[in-house]
């Protein structure tokens, strides 16, 4: 398998923000920089740069959830080679937070988005390369896009400045052919466009849809360490770094973070396979049901819970 022109973007402090609030200590993001860019990770993704006065909560989250460029700047003032990266959603970040690349510690913004909001990100794209970023584009919940959408969107895309489009598997839903189908759907539509992507672990399929995109030729691979990340996780990185053949990654630093950093913070938080992620993965539906599921006392009942989600006339609030 050729992995040579595979990079990993590591999502822990991100994604794996989703799980604890972003209640990491600045030592925390210091030690697993150091790791990763030890181990030779290409990009860690530190956080989301949204604009906390377009968002509910901001005051009870922790900082990596609105970066701040000067509390950047102390966080890691010595930057290696691994690059820094941020995410920003559609209608959630003011465009005048963020600054030109060249008075920046990020290197990477990606702008996530639904179909329906293609323009939009690319407009936001479109700034943020003005400024000197590189830039990806991510649409979510690709498992439920009408082909019709996802055509139009392709058109924009086609034309626009972005680097990378990502194929992301938002509900954790999908299996190889699907991954090989949509890698090859998009190949064909953005000819001109690297790809990316991002798989969610319900079905115990991250790694391996990730894999099959790396040999399909996508060039970015998400991951975070541990798999940590919303509900169900994400494809772990030390999988990644471990099973990329012929490349410069080295597995003893992600180690070295694995037993300092996540196995203890695995015992606090909870992350990963578990039964309810299973099953909104199997039904192709959003895990916000079976997360608020794992916070109430019926934690465990899983036939009662796939029943609610299969009884049409029951609803959880969306």
């Amino acid at each position: 398998m050729k992995t040579n022109h595979c990079k990993i973007v590591d999502c822990t402090i991100r994604d794996g923000g989703l799980v604890n609030n972003w209640d990491f200590s600045v030592d925390f993001v210091q030690q697993l920089y150091a790791g990763l860019n030890e181990a030779g990770v290409d990009y860690m993704e530190i956080g989301y740069k949204n604009s906390p006065k377009l968002l509910k909560g901001a005051e009870e989250a922790g900082p990596w959830r609105f970066l701040n460029d000067d509390f950047l700047r102390k966080v890691i003032p010595q930057k290696g080679n691994t690059k820094l990266s941020a995410l920003v959603d559609v209608g959630r970040v003011d465009e005048n937070d963020i600054l030109p690349r060249s008075e920046s510690m990020l290197d990477l913004i990606r702008v996530a988005c639904y179909s329906k909001d293609v323009d939009k990100a690319l407009a936001l794209v479109q700034t943020f390369h003005d400024r000197g970023y590189e830039t990806t584009l991510n649409i979510m919940a690709l498992s439920n896009v009408m082909e019709n959408e996802l055509l139009e969107a392709f058109e924009l895309i086609k034309e626009s400045s972005v680097d990378v489009v990502y194929i992301v598997d938002s509900y954790g839903s999908l299996d190889h052919n699907d991954v090989k189908y949509l890698v090859e759907k998009f190949k064909t539509h953005l000819p001109n466009k690297r790809l990316g992507v991002h798989t969610h672990n319900n079905m115990q399929l991250a790694f391996s849809n990730t894999l099959v995109a790396a040999e399909l030729g996508v060039e970015l691979l998400d991951a975070s360490v541990y798999g940590m990340g919303r509900a169900a996780g994400n494809c772990p990185t030390e999988l990644l770094v471990a099973h990329l053949k012929g490349t410069k990654y080295n597995l003893r630093p992600v180690l070295g973070v694995l037993e300092q950093l996540m196995v203890p913070l695995r015992e606090k938080e909870e992350w990963g396979y578990i039964l309810p992620y299973m099953i909104t993965g199997a039904l192709d539906e959003h895990p916000r049901s079976a997360m608020a599921l794992r916070s109430s006392a019926e934690k465990d009942n899983v036939v009662d819970f796939y029943d609610k989600l299969t009884t049409p006339e029951v609803n959880f609030d969306k």
